[in-house]
């Protein structure tokens, strides 16, 4: 997993019709579903730390870890800006560290299709059970196969802004369920008003539902449920993102 370079510059003016607030709004319906009022929780992937904000706007302690020193930056001076004591870390999900326990744990915006490996995702499905505190929740979203396969495809996407403009080129192995894009970036410089040409090349694991319940329960954790995006209704052949829920099961509560 190669982390956000220059694409961390412009992250947030291409994702902003994202409707962060809303997606804020399902979890904390997920979180009275299930009975979880959390004081206390981290983001894996957290990226310019727009949830993490958000969460913390309402009173939450948080952590945000990614492993992009560019992306921390970003949500750094967002957090100094609104002035809110917020931990962010510079880690790799598939080995992060906390200095303790946590009421839940999310991880969205399929950060967690960033992980290629299935052992990989185990390990830090197990990392995730291990700094829950007793009955905790993990929640996560993954992009679907649907998505990858009919939305995403072989294809070419593009968009441009006076700031900056980016060229996507999409393709889909369906044999081994890889993703992979080519972003072409062109970013004005402020100092002399050109434009800067920028390539990355990102890739994104496609993970079956029957796969992810596997390695939640492999992990220790306790299976909840799986929804359609910001519904509660249960996958559908045409979901392109799924939200998944589970629970720490196996400590005594230490608190």
């Amino acid at each position: 997993m190669e982390p956000y370079k220059s694409f961390a510059l412009v992250y947030d003016l291409f994702m902003q019709e994202v409707p962060y607030e809303e997606w804020v709004k399902y979890i904390e319906k997920i979180w009275e579903r299930f009975n979880c009022f959390p004081e206390l929780m981290a983001e894996l992937g957290c990226g310019t730390g727009n949830l993490t904000t958000l969460f913390a706007k309402k009173g939450i302690d948080m952590i945000g870890i990614d492993n992009s020193p560019d992306m921390l930056t970003i949500a750094k001076e967002k957090a100094l800006s609104e002035h809110l004591d917020i931990l962010y870390l510079l880690q790799d999900m598939r080995e992060f560290e906390l200095y303790g326990t946590v009421d839940c744990i999310i991880s969205l915006c399929d950060s967690l299709n960033y992980i290629l490996d299935e052992e990989d995702l185990l390990q830090t499905f197990k990392w995730v059970n291990n700094y829950l505190n007793p009955g905790g929740l993990f929640i996560f979203d993954m992009n679907t196969e649907y998505k990858y396969k009919y939305i995403l495809g072989d294809n070419i996407f593009a968009d441009s802004y006076d700031e900056a403009a980016f060229i996507w080129n999409n393709f889909y192995d369906e044999d081994k369920a890889l993703n992979e894009y080519h972003l072409t970036l062109f970013i004005r410089q402020e100092d002399t008003n050109l434009y800067e040409r920028y390539e990355e090349i990102h890739y994104e694991k496609m993970y079956s539902v029957s796969q992810l319940i596997g390695l939640i329960e492999k992990a220790g954790l306790e299976f909840l449920a799986v929804y359609d995006a910001y519904s509660f209704d249960p996958p559908k052949e045409n979901s392109e993102r799924l939200f998944f829920v589970a629970r720490e099961k196996g400590k005594t509560d230490r608190r």
